[in-house]
């Protein structure tokens, strides 16, 4: 016999519906409890062919639309058998084996825990200039959260670099970069990474990064796969056609890397937190369909992240007035929307003519103000 499920549906009907109602449910298998504010059934396997027949009254209209969203299988009898697969499975002994596992402690380094002041002078600028050298004069533990997205390593025209080595040398200075970046971010705060991997070059570039950084004793907050709902060349680039061969898998997302530096929990004003609650639902759901930038001639830049990517990150990992860096800051998406949303900011980019772009977009959001 399976276990019960409770289905409630908030009471909003008339008194000839619910009468209605009661019967048909009552006959396909649903017991029924009825209160001024809702309507409680219970049931293990329903005759769902009944109820569709009736769903001209609201009631079971409604209820064979919840009932669909439980996952079921069919008894040879031709009755829905509903089994709530939602339920977590209960597992003995949880902390106790949390405990022998060790979870994140496994991986994790003591860094120190002091933060630290930055110099103002580097606080709400746009810095041209190479950021491993740049870094190198913050002090330990002084940034809230990096957000950012590094060259791809795909060809992409970014002006003053080059964006075609070996795997070996980008990683090599890719990681300097990110060793200073783990050391100037602040004890509980956040490294945020978007990565597109080269799967033409099947470099898994999100798991390396990824590794580098648990390698390196940071935490793994969590992964976020970005679905840009496009394919590149959907139709044109097949591999081995119609063989099971060497097929080439296409993807229409991206992932994003959240890491903690520490602990994962980040101290903050609790009146400088701007999520509402919608958001925070929402964005918590580790899948975002979010189209791609559209505005990258405008802006004359080719490898863009769309501005409500980085404003999701922004409210979702950080408080008011916390400082923002992006060391690949490019035309300065991270830094226009951390303006916007009233954070502190730091962008830092080769480029000149990106970081003149990436000034303008912060003095047009200032003159609309």
């Amino acid at each position: 016999m399976n276990e019960y499920i409770t289905l409630k549906l908030t009471n909003t009907y008339t008194n000839d519906e619910l009468y209605s109602a009661i019967n048909i449910l009552e006959s396909s298998g649903i017991e029924v409890n009825i209160d001024t504010s809702a309507i409680e059934l219970n049931f293990d396997s329903v005759n769902m062919k009944m109820l569709e027949k009736k769903q001209t009254n609201p009631i079971i209209e409604k209820t064979v639309q919840e009932l669909y969203k439980i996952k079921t299988f069919v008894s040879a009898n031709g009755r829905v058998v509903f089994k709530n697969y939602n339920k977590d499975v209960k597992v003995k002994n949880k902390k106790e084996n949390n405990k022998k596992r060790l979870g994140f402690e496994s991986f994790k380094k003591d860094y120190p825990t002091i933060n630290n002041i930055l110099n103002e002078e580097y606080v709400n600028k746009i810095i041209s200039g190479d950021s491993l050298e740049l870094l190198k004069k913050f002090p330990d533990n002084c940034i809230d959260v990096i957000i950012t997205s590094p060259p791809y390593n795909f060809g992409i025209d970014y002006h003053n670099s080059i964006d075609t080595s070996l795997w070996t040398s980008y990683f090599d200075k890719l990681f300097l970069i990110f060793n200073e970046c783990i050391r100037i971010i602040k004890s509980g705060g956040r490294i945020i990474v978007n990565i597109q991997p080269m799967f033409s070059d099947y470099i898994p570039s999100h798991h390396i990064i990824s590794n580098y950084f648990i390698q390196s004793g940071m935490l793994w907050k969590g992964e976020i796969i970005w679905e840009k709902n496009n394919y590149n060349c959907k139709y044109c680039t097949w591999g081995s056609w119609k063989s099971p061969s060497s097929p080439y898998l296409k993807y229409s997302w991206e992932f994003i890397e959240v890491f903690c530096k520490n602990i994962l929990k980040k101290e903050g004003n609790k009146a400088n937190i701007d999520i509402d609650g919608e958001e925070f639902k929402k964005w918590v759901y580790a899948k975002w369909a979010i189209a791609p930038e559209r505005k990258m001639k405008k802006y004359n830049h080719d490898a863009m992240f769309p501005e409500e990517l980085v404003r999701r990150l922004v409210k979702l990992f950080s408080y008011k007035n916390d400082i923002i860096l992006d060391p690949f800051n490019g035309v300065g998406t991270t830094t226009k929307i951390a303006y916007e949303l009233g954070r502190k900011y730091i962008g830092i980019d080769i480029s000149d003519e990106y970081c003149k772009t990436a000034i303008r977009r912060i003095e047009e959001i200032g003159n609309q103000l």
